[in-house]
């Protein structure tokens, strides 16, 4: 007969006090771990128990509320909708320990009735008990002398999806989801950062720039060099793909043999409220991926600031377009979130693009026009649509109003749709297919040098006016359904 050993934990206890609940949430994570960790070390040493499973749970906050009453209708977060008892399961709190203290605190805030904090009954794999220490590898199945699914927890597929974010879950023992995402799910999602990014997700800022140039990235590290050489910026340090990190202006980063798939960088700032710049390369996978693991951190804006083909014989090169709709022939996410779904403009998001656009330009008011349209772009997964017959893709670029084209805007802003993340896209036209204007090597060369700047300057000052800027307005309630969890 198989028995089960387990950590010893505190018994489940009510909080009225957002930070000391998320303290207990830290000391039950820890003690699950270390147990999960320690026991891993001895099965490898050769002490492999026989019929005996070790186990450890994910931490867990439950609330439950029996009133009908209705919060401030203002809010998009912070409370739950209808009586019940919600729950939801916790990793990292270390890591998500402000976010945590926020969300909490809201919720016992609005509702007048504490959370329990407990452990909960799913279990923690020992893959993601083991990834913060840098000793310790789980190793695949079949290469230790024992067969590791008989002793340990391993992934589970089964809270390890998007049911909650994509309107597909259906609640279990009578409770319903607090967060977005299951502790697996944010866990899966960490180590992928990890993986992709090559850097610790920690570095993640709340404020995140997708690119799809690497010519970005030393115009970042120039503007990032110049924040830490000014004391009065309120940025604290920079760090580079690799996770090299230095706080002095003029420190050296050392190059690394071979980039990840999505080199990412951070400028930091001691809150979090930073920005962190993210090449996520060419296409709409890239773009689904890393926006897919990036969604867990809850970043408060993401924005595209890349490049496009503009389809208007009026644009010219180096014009800025600003979207407020967005055609998509990505069809990476169909599954996920239906065609037929409306991809609403943010207003905040779009008023902090364009007032940023006239600083760095100079441009005010009508005079905008000059160097920005704004309308819908268009997001297709083939780069080479221009060899293929131009009557069908021109017909439909034509109905939708589509002002430029791209391979990764709408991909990044129906993911902020599905998963609450205020979104927004201000791209650059670097060619005009469509009127003879291709990019070739040496005219590329000349736009890259005289252009990338301004774009990203752009992007930050958006990003800068936006931190500004409460949550409760930023977290428009456009972003949220009909049954939405209390936690953004």
């Amino acid at each position: 007969m198989t028995t089960i050993r387990l950590p010893e934990h505190p018994a489940p206890e009510t909080f009225t006090d957002a930070a000391q609940a998320v303290e207990r949430l830290e000391l039950l994570y820890r003690q699950s771990t270390e147990f999960l960790c320690n026991a891993f070390m001895a099965v490898m040493s050769g002490n492999a128990p026989q019929d005996q499973r070790i186990r450890a749970f994910y931490p867990e906050i439950r609330f439950t509320t029996s009133s009908f009453a209705q919060v401030d209708s203002r809010l998009s977060f912070g409370h739950v909708s209808m009586p019940g008892t919600y729950a939801t399961t916790v990793t990292r709190p270390d890591l998500f320990r402000n976010y945590l203290i926020q969300q909490i605190g809201l919720l016992i805030k609005n509702h007048g009735q504490p959370v329990v904090i407990g452990a909960s009954e799913t279990p923690i794999p020992v893959h993601f008990a083991v990834a913060s220490r840098q000793d310790l590898t789980v190793p695949q199945d079949g290469a230790a002398g024992f067969t590791l699914r008989d002793v340990f927890d391993v992934p589970d597929l089964s809270t390890t999806n998007d049911d909650i974010v994509n309107g597909t879950h259906q609640p279990a023992n009578g409770s319903g989801p607090l967060s977005l995402f299951t502790a697996q799910r944010v866990d899966y999602s960490l180590a992928r950062l990890a993986h992709y990014t090559a850097t610790d997700p920690s570095h993640f800022q709340n404020h995140v720039l997708f690119t799809n140039y690497q010519f970005y990235v030393a115009e970042f590290e120039a503007y990032a060099r110049a924040q830490l050489a000014d004391p009065a910026s309120g940025y604290s340090s920079f760090v580079s793909t690799g996770d090299h990190e230095i706080t002095d202006a003029d420190a050296d980063i050392p190059a690394i043999a071979k980039l990840p798939q999505m080199p990412t960088y951070h400028l930091k700032r001691a809150d979090g409220s930073g920005i962190t710049l993210v090449n996520i390369g060419v296409g709409p996978s890239n773009a689904k991926t890393a926006t897919d693991h990036i969604a867990v951190l809850r970043p408060h804006a993401w924005l595209m600031v890349g490049h496009c083909a503009g389809l208007r014989n009026t644009q010219a090169l180096g014009d800025f377009v600003l979207a407020h709709a967005y055609l998509r022939e990505d069809h990476v996410l169909d599954d996920d979130l239906p065609v037929w779904t409306p991809i609403p403009a943010l207003a905040e998001i779009q008023i902090a693009l364009e007032q940023a656009v006239a600083e760095v330009t100079e441009f005010e008011g009508y005079d905008l026009k000059r160097i920005m349209r704004t309308g819908t772009v268009a997001t297709i997964d083939n780069r080479n649509w221009e060899l293929r017959d131009q009557s069908g893709p021109v017909q439909r670029l034509s109905q939708s109003r589509a002002i430029a084209l791209d391979m990764e805007s709408a991909t990044i802003a129906a993911n902020g749709y599905r998963f609450r993340v205020p979104y927004g896209t201000l791209l650059c036209v670097s060619d005009k297919p469509l009127h003879g204007e291709l990019k070739l090597p040496g005219m590329a060369s000349d736009f890259y040098q005289t252009q990338v700047a301004r774009h990203l300057q752009i992007g930050i000052r958006a990003m800068e006016q936006l931190r500004g800027m409460p949550l409760e307005r930023l977290h428009s309630r456009k972003l949220r359904s009909f049954d939405e969890t209390a936690f953004l």
